[in-house]
């Protein structure tokens, strides 16, 4: 009887901060799709945003282990800190291949508005033949797969899994206003992470 594969979840970004609208998807994600384990993984330098500054790398890692910690299903990973040069999917892909080997079936976490995006992405057809997608849908907001489909044929499609998840206007870039605007972050970051942003002075 052939074994089945580990699942497991790559929830990848910049984190610049880490807020619980990420986990509330990771954890979202991890019980519909019955994965093992899901891999938080900081970018080093994201390739969308290669002239934006983000906050020091060793920061946001604190940051994301700090968020992450009090749920045994979730892990994080320093590799893309370790290569040098843009964070490609595709090569932490094949890193952790390389390293857990094909016994592991990887599925990356993005959000719905970011499907039609995988279309750009560095060696993205390899991608489609390597790992899963599954995507965070709102609730009665479709996704257009069309594209993915014209492009990469049915078989991409069978890849990617529609998740729907609860509705949170939170973003990294809203509680950096916020910190600058001197505005309370409380109950859009864990306690964890809001308690290290003060303590280091992070985004004021």
């Amino acid at each position: 009887m052939k074994e089945r594969k580990r699942r497991v979840g790559i929830m990848g970004g910049t984190f610049d901060p880490i807020h619980v609208g990420h986990l509330i998807i990771a954890e979202t994600v991890r019980e519909a799709l019955a994965l093992s384990e899901v891999l938080f993984i900081p970018a080093s330098i994201p390739p969308h945003k290669p002239d934006q500054p983000v906050m020091a790398a060793e920061h946001r890692l604190v940051l994301v282990k700090l968020a992450t910690n009090s749920n045994p299903f979730f892990r994080v990973l320093d590799i893309e800190f370790r290569r040098k040069g843009p964070s490609y999917s595709y090569d932490t892909l094949k890193a952790l291949i390389q390293e857990y080997g094909r016994q592991q079936e990887f599925c990356f976490i993005i959000g719905g508005d970011e499907v039609n995006s995988i279309l750009s992405w560095y060696r993205a057809e390899e991608l489609f033949s390597l790992c899963h997608f599954a995507a965070a849908k709102r609730q009665g907001s479709p996704i257009s797969l069309s594209e993915i489909r014209k492009k990469f044929g049915d078989a991409a499609l069978s890849r990617i899994h529609l998740v729907t998840t609860p509705e949170l206007e939170i973003s990294s870039t809203d509680i950096r206003r916020r910190l600058q605007e001197g505005r309370s972050i409380r109950y859009l970051v864990p306690e964890e992470v809001e308690a290290y942003i003060y303590k280091e002075g992070l985004y004021q």
